[in-house]
């Protein structure tokens, strides 16, 4: 099944939150081993728990990759527990050009078998283009952030008028030729998100900022079903995986999940009266 079937099946059942792995060793509950083995112990009680209620897995490379071998052997492991069905994201911001960013779309891709990945398109087409080869993965390109500093660039008005992300959006619909393109854009950015809704065209939309950062899943979900638009995951990380500390952890993150799935169909169901 390819990356695109695997995303589109999970949001025809209404599942729009990606579940992010951002493992912190320091934040597992205290009845862990405090060892690099628990990280992929807690890994795999967090998809038992949410394995039927997520729309797809984020895996922030830099939470294991400071760990070198045995970190990517985690990642390995995580990614081969996770199974076939649905979509697994490489958080990794890659964005090179050349034989380096070859190699890199040959890593993710090929070595640890990821479906998708994120993507830094400073360089331009160069520095996305190995990995949009891959016509049956998904690459999902930054466009606006969560961050404050996205001011820095991602926001600085150019002479036509339009923001410099708004441009980063654009050219990401030119290099979508083989519908195999997604845009991140933060859910901090209500504003922005409702003036730029139908600039995605029918690129999916991984949306960060939702939880701890102060975004918003109702305003989401209500911005995209009301422009006709359910092609877009909420990632939801340190507000899902950390929530109980207790030896009840699975339970309270499978119910954490589903009540946010209840969240989505609710606001869904609300937009049809």
């Amino acid at each position: 099944m390819t990356a695109q079937n695997k995303l589109e099946s999970k949001i025809n059942n209404q599942l729009h939150i990606c579940v992010g792995l951002d493992t912190d060793l320091k934040l597992i509950p205290n009845h862990f081993a405090k060892s690099l083995d628990s990280i992929l112990e807690f890994n795999k009680v967090v998809i038992d728990a949410t394995i039927y209620y997520a729309a797809a897995y984020k895996i922030n490379f830099a939470f294991y990759e400071k760990y070198g071998t045995k970190g990517f052997e985690i990642i390995e492991k995580t990614v081969d527990f996770i199974g076939d069905d649905v979509l697994i994201i490489a958080d990794a911001k890659r964005g090179d050009i050349g034989n380096t960013s070859q190699k890199y779309a040959e890593s993710i891709f090929d070595y640890f078998k990821f479906d998708s990945i994120t993507l830094h398109p400073y360089m331009g087409l160069e520095s996305v283009s190995p990995f949009l080869e891959y016509k049956n993965k998904l690459s999902f390109i930054l466009g606006l952030t969560s961050n404050k500093s996205a001011e820095d660039f991602e926001k600085l008005k150019l002479e036509n008028g339009n923001y410099l992300y708004q441009e980063v959006i654009k050219k990401i619909n030119e290099w979508n030729i083989n519908k195999n393109c997604g845009v991140v854009f933060g859910a901090t950015n209500l504003e922005e998100l409702i003036q730029n809704i139908n600039n995605f065209n029918n690129m999916p939309v991984l949306l960060p900022g939702v939880g701890a950062q102060g975004g918003s899943l109702e305003d989401v979900v209500k911005t995209f079903y009301s422009n006709k638009n359910k092609n877009f995951i909420v990632n939801m990380s340190r507000g899902l995986l950390f929530i109980d500390d207790t030896k009840d952890f699975r339970n309270s993150i499978e119910g954490k999940i589903e009540s946010l799935n209840n969240i989505v169909k609710n606001q869904i169901d609300e937009l049809k009266v």
